[in-house]
């Protein structure tokens, strides 16, 4: 490789260290604002399950840092949601200079989608899951037990539930993407929806306590996302078509 054909490589690198850079800056201002509500954001987490503890009940702190330390882990990671969108603006400006005039038109609102979707997922885990998960789990306490959730343990599990949920709640994205780079069309996958339906109570089986409630909660609004994504799908040309249209 000669000198001038490494330059473009330099410049590719240089642009990607500097757009991680802004994006890394992003979380940080975000988390230097927060940092000082870590408590209060922890606990207005870790509200829905305190609310359903029986009366005496309290969750504890079985290591000497948990008191600090799991309300910064925790408010760290609530900077990185909230800089999703700058983050995603990065990934953006970066991909935007090689992409197909028609291309650009439809990425810049799907990342926006992608992002909002997220949201939503997390969103409803807080509001309807949690509540339904910790009710039951609350109940199902075998007498003469008595329910001490360690703070950190519980950090660990809503965070896991937050990004199932936000993630399960990118199926549009992830059928548009398919659709997109020409892996499938929408008649094809039209033609599997039973066994998509299947496979939604399936995974709101395994992401969800075991009762039919939170189950259902969860695959419902797959289903309806699928439908979305079959629907907003039909909007975006697979790529190697785009390109001759564009070419022709």
């Amino acid at each position: 490789m000669t000198v001038d054909e490494s330059q473009p490589l330099i410049q590719h690198l240089i642009e990607l260290r500097s757009r991680i850079l802004r994006a890394l800056i992003a979380v940080l201002v975000v988390f230097l604002c927060l940092v000082w509500f870590a408590n209060d954001i922890y606990a207005f987490i870790s509200a829905p399950l305190i609310e359903r503890l029986p009366d005496g009940a309290t969750m504890i702190a079985t290591d000497v840092a948990s008191p600090l330390f799991t309300p910064l882990k925790l408010t760290f990671v609530a900077s990185v949601f909230i800089a999703v969108p700058m983050i995603l603006y990065q990934v953006w400006a970066f991909v935007a200079p090689g992409l197909y005039k028609h291309e650009k038109r439809l990425v810049m609102p799907l990342m926006f989608s992608s992002s909002l979707l997220f949201y939503s997922g997390a969103a409803f885990a807080y509001f309807v899951v949690f509540p339904l998960a910790f009710s039951f789990f609350v109940s199902t306490t075998p007498e003469g037990v008595q329910m001490a959730t360690d703070i950190a343990s519980y950090l660990d599990f809503i965070l896991a539930i937050f990004i199932a949920f936000g993630i399960a709640f990118e199926v549009p994205i992830a059928i548009i993407l398919l659709c997109w780079t020409g892996a499938t069309d929408p008649q094809s996958l039209a033609k599997k929806r039973p066994y998509i339906i299947v496979a939604s109570f399936v995974i709101g089986m395994l992401l969800t306590p075991p009762d039919m409630i939170s189950q259902t909660l969860l695959a419902i609004p797959m289903c309806i996302l699928f439908e979305l994504g079959l629907l907003v799908s039909r909007f975006y040309l697979p790529k190697a078509q785009a390109q001759q249209e564009n070419e022709g």
